[in-house]
């Protein structure tokens, strides 16, 4: 009797509800028990759940501290005859009741799909024909088995590969390749396999391994990737989440271990999705690049805007890569441009996969021509020109993609159709969609009874194909080719219906576009900075190149700009670095200028940061290297603009930011509100019809607007320093912006 009175003495000072929480058992986290015994609120059940999570990352095993006693009152239920299908590294507390384990069956957590392997180190096991989608950036190195990403197959033994997935593009997908497997018994292929996780592995890490281990699986290691590119973007306002992983409200052992590398998993279907035609095309043209007869095919891209052909030339490039040794690669579209900073159109040859957005990746061309626009509307013929000057230089040496632009309608649906007619194709890749199908379709008879811009139709039946005489000059041919005629063959059509969804609409089209052109500059302007892990440094404070007024020509390429006011327009802007075949020297004083825009190679890219009028020097921030800037001997300034954070967000300035005013003058030649603004014709919309904007936009304008209560606008380029080193007035040619 005395026994069962004795639990109901009260000490003085001690709660009753107190005691009967100690004496339930613990982690019993449900709504029922909560508002009876006022135990934990909705913070503190996330804060204890949070470091129960960890405390399992670390490796402890909080289960152990549970009262023994309260574990045998509560009733027990029979265990599920089948486990669940989702492995967790640690029960998950839901809002119902959950019954307690046993103390005396063992644990039947199952292992989870990854495991940290050391600081910034996490080890990822896939089982056959599954994929890893993700978001974020890392080093990704195949330990054991074949992996593919973005049609790029990875198999073990290789270097490692830095991997962006960003949220501005789908999601990549680490996915598990079927391998062939030696005729060996599975005890020797384990010893094999650890064998090639030694150097990469500690002993403990090799176990776990091993202990999960399938015959057809791939082991992968993920690192945390410390990029100068990535972190001179992030350092600017507006661009400091590109890279970043949207918080989530259930935080997981997994999310804790993926956090630790800066990746986080993201749900299938976010990741990117090819339709049965885009596979199909894929195979195709990979099948005919790999023929001996005709290894070289010229592959052209074409379709609306939108429907995913940057997307399909990556995942084409990266297949094609598994394959061949290099790729060549034509850019046309110098609005969104994929290796180069835009308004250019170049050649490049392309040895290495693309593994993320174009601002990840820049590349040095072969061959670069700088038009000064992202649009080729009111210009043509030189458009045109400058093709075929950079067609000029492809050998025929390897497969050729050749990416279009996004226009297809009016002028530029004959615009390309004179392009196939120029460039000849083997293979025209056609994008439509269930929103853009105004498009015909380009079949070799339909090119060839069309008239474009600049080509006219042929009205005669051919069986193989069209001559064009007048594009003769632009291929390089055997001496025993060139007394024929030359005869190009007709293109094979492949259709693509594209389920490509962006919510991109004629409202946000064109700031959609200019944040990835910005991007692109500010990913250009990276190379300036010395490599990780050195600190970054900020770009007023880089030593820039000392160029003669009478050393170059210039030109401004997009605008009628008065030579009084010409300084005014390059100071503070984007230039491009190019060489032509008039010589420039003999002039005494300068600054010397061109009457016209000269078709010329471009060998990179710089910033004007000053203009001494004493000395008549032009100071260039430029990361081309010395041996290519001694060619140098004209520069062009076009429509392309330096982002406006790269004037405001500069760190250790003090006083009066330099090239930002609230005074411009829109009065000045060549000043004007739309510069640097892609030109594009708008559709006009019904009244009342407003497009609503899409996620991304109302990211991006959050953060802008985040940012620009403590930074100042920027209203484009600041004053030249006269002779007597007063500030004069901006110049006239950069996007203004009023504070």
């Amino acid at each position: 009797m005395a026994d069962a009175v004795s639990p109901l003495r009260r000490s003085p000072g001690r709660p009753t509800w107190v005691r009967t929480r100690k004496g339930r058992p613990q982690l019993m986290l449900s709504r029922r028990p909560r508002r009876r015994l006022g135990a934990l609120g909705r913070c503190g059940r996330r804060r204890l759940r949070r470091r129960l999570l960890q405390a399992q990352a670390a490796g402890a095993d909080w289960s152990e501290g549970a009262c023994p006693g309260a574990r045998a009152e509560t009733p027990r239920r029979p265990k599920a005859a089948a486990p669940s299908p989702v492995p967790s590294p640690a029960p998950r507390p839901l809002p119902g009741p959950l019954p307690a384990p046993a103390p005396s069956a063992p644990s039947t957590v199952p292992i989870p799909p990854v495991r940290a392997a050391g600081p910034g180190r996490v080890l990822l096991l896939l089982p056959a024909d599954q994929g890893f989608t993700f978001s974020g950036i890392c080093r990704m190195t195949c330990l054991y088995g074949q992996v593919e990403v973005l049609g790029f197959v990875i198999n073990q033994g290789q270097p490692a590969h830095d991997i962006f997935s960003a949220y501005t593009h789908s999601y990549l997908t680490i996915n598990a390749v079927h391998y062939s497997m030696p005729e060996k018994s599975k005890k020797d292929i384990k010893r094999e396999a650890r064998a090639l996780l030694r150097a990469h592995l500690n002993l403990e890490d090799r176990s776990w391994a091993m202990k999960n281990f399938s015959p057809l699986c791939s082991i992968v290691l993920l690192e945390r990737l410390k990029s100068t590119t990535v972190n001179f973007i992030t350092s600017h306002p507006g661009s400091s989440a590109i890279f970043e992983q949207e918080s989530t409200s259930q935080v997981t052992a997994e999310c804790l271990v993926l956090r630790s590398v800066g990746i986080k998993r993201e749900k299938r279907k976010k990741g990117l999705q090819l339709t049965a035609s885009t596979l199909s095309a894929l195979e195709e043209l990979v099948s005919a690049s790999c023929e001996e007869a005709d290894g070289c095919p010229v592959i052209l891209v074409c379709g609306p805007q939108d429907v995913g052909k940057s997307t399909f030339n990556r995942y084409l490039i990266n297949q094609l890569l598994n394959s061949v040794s290099c790729i060549d690669y034509l850019e046309c579209d110098m609005g969104q441009t994929e290796f180069t900073p835009p308004g250019c159109v170049s050649l490049l040859n392309i040895t290495e996969p693309v593994l993320g957005p174009p601002y990840t990746h820049q590349r040095t061309p072969q061959k670069m021509v700088y038009y000064g626009k992202p649009s080729c509307k009111n210009n043509y013929e030189n458009y045109i020109d400058i093709i075929k000057y950079v067609f000029n230089a492809y050998k025929r040496e390897a497969p050729l993609i050749v990416n279009t632009m996004g226009w297809v309608t009016d002028e530029g649906l004959l615009l390309l159709i004179d392009l196939i007619r120029l460039l000849s194709p083997s293979h025209v890749v056609q994008f439509s969609s269930a929103q853009n199908k105004q498009m015909p379709n380009l079949s070799p008879d339909y090119v060839d009874d069309t008239d474009g811009l600049y080509t006219k139709s042929k009205s005669r039946v051919r069986k193989r194909g069209f001559p064009l005489p007048e594009f003769t000059d632009s291929l390089e041919f055997a001496d025993e080719e060139k007394d024929s005629p030359v005869l190009f063959t007709g293109h094979k059509l492949l259709r693509v219906n594209s389920e490509f969804s962006f919510r991109k609409t004629p409202r946000n089209r064109d700031s959609h576009n200019r944040i990835f052109r910005d991007l692109t500059v500010l990913a250009y302007l990276a190379q300036l900075l010395p490599p990780v892990p050195k600190p970054l440094r900020p770009l007023h404070g880089l030593t820039p190149y000392q160029v003669p007024f009478n050393a170059v020509a210039l030109r401004v390429t997009h605008s009628d700009v008065a030579p009084t006011h010409i300084l005014y327009a390059v100071n503070a802007s984007w230039l491009g670095l190019c060489r032509i075949l008039d010589d420039v020297r003999g002039y005494a004083r300068g600054p010397i200028l061109l009457a016209q825009t000269p078709i010329c190679d471009c060998v990179g890219f710089g910033l004007c940061r000053g203009i001494d009028m004493e000395k008549r020097l032009y100071h260039i921030l430029t990361p081309v290297p010395p041996e290519e800037l001694r060619s140098v001997n004209c520069l062009l300034v076009g429509a392309i603009s330096i982002p406006q954070c790269v004037f405001t967000s500069q760190r250790g300035l003090e006083g009066t930011i330099p090239y930002v005013t609230t005074d411009y003058n829109f009065k000045l030649p060549g000043a004007s509100e739309k510069i640097g603004v892609r030109n594009t014709e708008k559709e006009k919309l019904p009244k009342g019809k407003q497009h609503p904007r899409s996620k991304f936009h109302r990211k991006m304008k959050f953060l802008k607007e985040r940012d620009a209560s403590s930074q100042l606008n920027c209203g484009g380029a600041g004053g030249v320093s006269g002779r007597g080193g007063e500030a004069r007035s901006p110049q006239p040619c950069s996007p203004p912006c009023s504070s």
